[in-house]
């Protein structure tokens, strides 16, 4: 065991506030996975919020694993030791549970590396009763656990805070009676509803490559699996429990203010699968956010619409009042206000973050982003008359049915912004730097856009090119583009079926190969990317139950076609997707 590494995790916990060490006498052992370095997956509320709510149990002892980053990785290859948990350091198969938390496609690969590193077979098919049980939660879980089937022995599928109780009672059962690896799992896939055991199903397919059906191997094995949700009633605001230096986010204290949003994007599947949006009243915001500021002057406020927030602006004036400081993500063009603009500028955050998605009002419609080029303009000339902000603006690039005219339109969208920025602030004699982050659409599950292909790398390229010539000319705009060909992969990971597994197999082995692990495939990787699915085909995630109509989807879909918009989300008004009907279950 290498003193080195072990000085390493000590110093590291002893910089942190909030870790849990307990001893393990007599409790239920979980490693917590994050698949992706310490500085990341301390900046996910969500890792923390399952971190504190088994450290909670008095039977449960939770520790945490990442992905090692270079330094370390030279340190585990000098001691010639297996991954250690950042708690006690110990190893990974001495857990009884060794539990992932998901939230990107692209870190499955890193998955297979800690396995790898804790001494485990990296096929469920291969593990024997000694090992622990593999198992992941997470969004891309719930969105499709399929590429990653052969990995793990069970997925839990949902939100955590509404089946993660259950669950653990239910796997302390089974340990108490001395059930043995296939029992316990087969008890937990009969009692907890949320529980997908990829081995207990046979998948079949049609000649053309596409899914005949899939079927339970067991009785009482459903053929559905309910995505489980954050209980009724009134679930606490989730915080982070742990605070460190070595994250982007340094020593705040993250707090979630909403979960979902209600905008209906068809692009977004947090706005789909987080169904319906939730929001907490401004009391018991107010009230989460004073306790915060009783210990941290120092808060991250989250969420997949900050500006829709209920009292919002109070929160805001609250954290400034007590001499705190906070910090935002991305903001609606449509609802951003000056007072806002101004809580922002005296918290000291140096650059604001809208997303208009599209440059065309047509391709904004397809989409149903519900924004107007002139709400993006008062967006801007708000920002630039508050003073010195930096402006990032979020676009994609390859959404369906995109013209080279839509892709122009990004151009003269950003063209007359400036020039308003410019307008607004010239007489300041300084104006905030403008930024573009432009991504590659990727299609998702459970949104009206998984029928659609990802566009051809070669055209994204094209487009990336052009608008990167386009807009060096204008000067004082920079510009990032994501890489098409890892588009594809992500692409590969979220619309796959468990063929693709292999696929990740093989590029891990060859050292991340993607290239080649495709080129020698069994399978063609282009029928899960650049293929148009059919209406009525199986797809891979059918088998999960989000509470949607596979009917709304459909009728999404087909009003994108004609580049028209829907009616935002009204909780509990309608029935339009399922969520909010009673007895409601996707494909319905």
């Amino acid at each position: 065991m290498s003193d080195k590494i072990i000085s390493l995790f000590r110093k590291r916990l002893a910089r942190e506030k909030g870790a849990v060490k307990k001893d393990w006498g007599g409790r239920v052992a979980v490693a917590l996975a994050y698949p992706n370095y310490y500085r990341t997956g301390m900046s996910n509320l969500g890792f923390q919020v399952v971190y504190h709510l088994l450290n909670s149990k008095r039977n449960i002892v939770a520790e945490r694993f990442f992905l090692p980053d270079d330094t370390e990785m030279s340190l585990y290859g000098e001691a010639g030791k297996g991954i250690l948990s950042l708690e006690s350091q110990s190893p990974l198969h001495s857990f009884d549970l060794a539990a992932f938390s998901l939230s990107f496609e692209n870190d499955y690969p890193n998955i297979l590396k800690i396995l790898d590193m804790g001494k485990l077979p990296l096929l469920s098919n291969e593990r024997e009763e000694h090992h622990p049980l593999v198992m992941a939660g997470g969004v891309t879980t719930f969105l499709n656990p399929e590429p990653m089937a052969d990995f793990f022995d069970l997925f839990l599928l949902g939100e955590a805070e509404g089946v993660l109780d259950l669950f653990m009672e239910r796997y302390i059962d089974a340990r108490g009676a001395g059930e043995g690896r296939q029992e316990t799992l087969s008890m937990l896939a009969r009692d907890v509803p949320s529980v997908y055991v990829p081995s207990f199903y046979s998948v079949e397919y049609r000649g053309d490559g596409t899914i005949e059906n899939r079927e339970p191997l067991e009785r009482d094995i459903p053929e559905k699996i309910e995505a489980a949700r954050m209980p009724p009633g009134k679930p606490r605001i989730a915080t982070s429990v742990i605070q460190t230096p070595e994250t982007p986010f340094a020593q705040r204290v993250l707090i979630e203010l909403g979960r979902g949003c209600g905008r209906s994007c068809r692009f977004c599947a947090a706005g789909y699968v987080y169904r319906p949006p939730r929001t907490y009243p401004k009391e018991e915001l107010l009230a989460t956010v004073g306790e915060v500021l009783n210990t941290n002057d120092r808060v991250g406020l989250l969420s997949a619409a900050i500006t829709d927030t209920p009292g919002i602006e109070n929160v805001m004036e609250l954290i400034l009042e007590k001499g705190g400081n906070f910090s935002v993500s991305s903001l609606r063009a449509d609802s951003m206000t000056e007072n806002m603009v101004g809580h922002l500028k005296a918290a000291g955050q140096k650059t604001l973050a809208i997303a208009p998605e599209a440059g065309s009002e047509r391709l904004r419609k397809v989409i149903n982003k519900h924004l107007t080029e002139d709400q993006i303009m008062q967006a801007a000339a708000m920002i630039a008359r508050a003073g010195e902000f930096n402006l990032r603006l979020y676009f994609m690039v390859g959404l369906p049915t995109e013209t080279r005219e839509d892709v122009d339109e990004i151009l003269e969208l950003v063209k007359t912004m400036k020039h308003h920025i410019v307008k607004e602030s010239g007489t300041r004699g300084r104006i905030g730097r403008i930024r573009l982050s432009i991504n590659c659409f990727i299609p998702k599950p459970f949104t009206p856009f998984q029928w659609f292909p990802l566009e051809q790398v070669p055209i994204l390229k094209e487009k990336q090119k052009w608008l990167k010539k386009a807009l060096r000319k204008e000067g004082g705009i920079k510009v990032s583009f994501d890489l098409p060909k890892w588009a594809y992969v992500q692409s590969l990971l979220s619309m796959g079926d468990r063929r693709v597994g292999s696929i990740l197999l093989s590029a891990y082995q060859s050292g991340g190969d993607w290239k080649q692990a495709c080129r020698f495939s069994d399978v063609n990787p282009d029928f899960f990317v650049h293929r148009p699915k059919g209406l009525d085909e199986n797809l891979p995630w059918d088998f999960i139950d989000q509470g949607l109509y596979k009917e709304h989807l459909i009728k999404e879909y087909k009003l994108a076609l004609k580049a028209k918009e829907s009616d935002t989300c009204h909780v509990g008004e309608c029935d339009r997707c399922g969520v909010c009907t009673v007895g409601a279950s996707a494909g319905k």
